[in-house]
């Protein structure tokens, strides 16, 4: 094909060419962005609705939270967990005389024994302890007092120099104080 046109004309038919293919090219790049602003809107009044909705719904839940029966219900709840509260403080601050007295069984000697045992509980959780009995020889009434003076959570031992006048046959008085 043979072009007769002048190179003047030539360039403006260029330049129209060129400003067509802008032109539709800006028109399909503003639609597209205009689909896209639109699409987001239609997503934000969804999302707006849905929060309303949801909004509605939890208000109405709210209400029924804070019927009568709910309110009564709740102070059930807050009495038992008062009550086991109470009990938790009672069991933790408990003495447990089984422990104790395994203690003390594991300090006597052999051939000892006890005839009375008491305990009172005294502040932070240390227990006075009274032990009297029988104790065979003086030996082993030392060796008990010993194992008593040895064992870490017996403090203050009173052990009177009354028990030891005897050589034999002793009858023994002992104090001291124990934690739990």
């Amino acid at each position: 094909m043979i072009n007769l046109l002048p190179p003047e004309e030539k360039t403006i038919l260029i330049k129209e060419e060129r400003f067509k293919l802008i032109l539709i090219l800006g028109t399909v790049f503003l639609s597209a962005l205009l689909s896209l602003i639109l699409i987001l809107f239609s997503i934000r009044i969804y999302i707006s609705s849905q929060t309303d909705s949801e909004k509605i719904i939890f208000e109405q839940e709210e209400k029924k939270v804070k019927t009568a029966e709910f309110q009564e219900l709740q102070e059930k709840i807050t009495l038992a967990n008062k009550n086991l509260s109470n009990l938790n403080s009672f069991y933790q601050n408990q003495v447990y005389f089984t422990e104790i007295l395994k203690r003390i069984s594991g300090i006597l000697p052999s051939g000892t024994y006890l005839n009375s045992f008491y305990l009172k509980p005294l502040e932070g959780g240390v227990l006075d302890c009274t032990l009297s009995g029988f104790a065979p020889t003086s030996d082993i009434l030392l060796d008990f007092k010993k194992n008593l003076e040895t064992e870490k959570t017996i403090k203050g031992t009173n052990f009177p120099l009354a028990n030891l006048v005897e050589s034999k046959d002793i009858y023994f008085n002992v104090t001291f104080k124990i934690t739990k």
